[in-house]
């Protein structure tokens, strides 16, 4: 969507309103409380609706990311717009220059995103091939502080060890934090399975390089083909290049846009990277992502 097309849009309260109901709600407006159509918006707030059935008087925003903001709703959706086209995001920093907020708002707003881009994202089972990896994600240690180690580079780090999995099939990607019980544990197999369980099917082919936290595969269902990253970088179709690349991406976006994340954050921004990544041939992922704006 052009910036001309989001003018033409929504350029008034008006007509955001009226749109995110026919996202919410299809062609007829339902009391969230009876499901009743018997349903009429204020005059004076067209948020607001009441219930003639059940009298129940309700927001079109509750129970949605919007809910609870007293932010202009043509704020909401321009901060929307920038960051779904900013090709790795946008800061919090930047965005408060952007639509004229405060710091703490815009931080606000951009968390609120990344929670409906991962909302619904993982309810599909990969099958099939997949691709499994880790990554370690995480900044250097801070000058002075005696408790650092020296940096070093993957496993065995005091980074923060991200999980991701990609199907073959339609390159969807799913990745999770496998947080550790203090920093620097070596990942193990149970927290590579967490993940893998909760995206993957039972008796799906899993490629992997040689970690081996993945032997773990050979007590489940699937099919374990490995590549050693020792001795080669693919053997014939047994590779994971294309998680690999994604990595890269999610890597660049972070160090680039966001320069450091916590770990309390880092799960929030993994998510914000996946629906990118899986919708980034979408022609619709505006109207994909305000669809997940509702949280229940």
């Amino acid at each position: 969507m052009t910036f001309q097309e989001f003018l033409t849009r929504f350029n008034t309260e008006a007509k955001i309103i009226a749109y995110f109901i026919k996202i919410r709600y299809g062609d007829e407006l339902r009391c969230n409380h009876c499901g009743s159509t018997k349903v009429y918006q204020r005059h004076t707030n067209h948020k607001v609706c009441d219930c003639e059935s059940c009298h129940n008087t309700f927001s079109v925003f509750k129970n949605t990311i919007f809910e609870h903001s007293s932010t202009d709703l043509r704020k909401w959706f321009y901060a929307i717009h920038l960051f779904l086209n900013g090709k790795k995001g946008i800061s919090a920093m930047q965005l408060q220059r952007e639509i004229g907020v405060t710091y703490k708002t815009a931080w606000r707003i951009l968390h609120q995103i990344r929670k409906a881009m991962s909302n619904k994202e993982a309810e599909a089972f990969f099958n099939a091939i997949v691709e499994v990896d880790e990554t370690y994600v995480g900044g250097k240690p801070r000058k002075g502080n005696k408790d650092d180690l020296p940096r070093k580079r993957g496993r065995g780090t005091r980074k923060t060890p991200v999980v991701g999995v990609i199907s073959r099939d339609d390159k969807r990607v799913e990745a999770g934090v496998a947080k550790p019980d203090r920093a620097g544990k070596k990942l193990s197999g149970k927290q590579l399975m967490a993940i893998i369980d909760r995206v993957v099917k039972d008796a799906s082919v899993i490629m992997t390089d040689e970690f081996s936290g993945y032997n773990i595969l050979k007590y489940s269902e699937h099919i374990h083909k490995i590549v050693d990253h020792s001795k080669e970088f693919s053997r014939g179709d047994i590779h994971v290049n294309n998680l690999e690349a994604f990595w890269s991406i999610l890597k660049r976006g972070i160090l680039g846009i966001y320069h450091h994340v916590s770990v309390k954050y880092l799960q929030g921004y993994i998510n914000e990277f996946c629906f990118r990544y899986n919708h980034r041939e979408n022609e619709h992922m505006f109207d994909t992502l305000i669809k997940q704006s509702v949280l229940v």
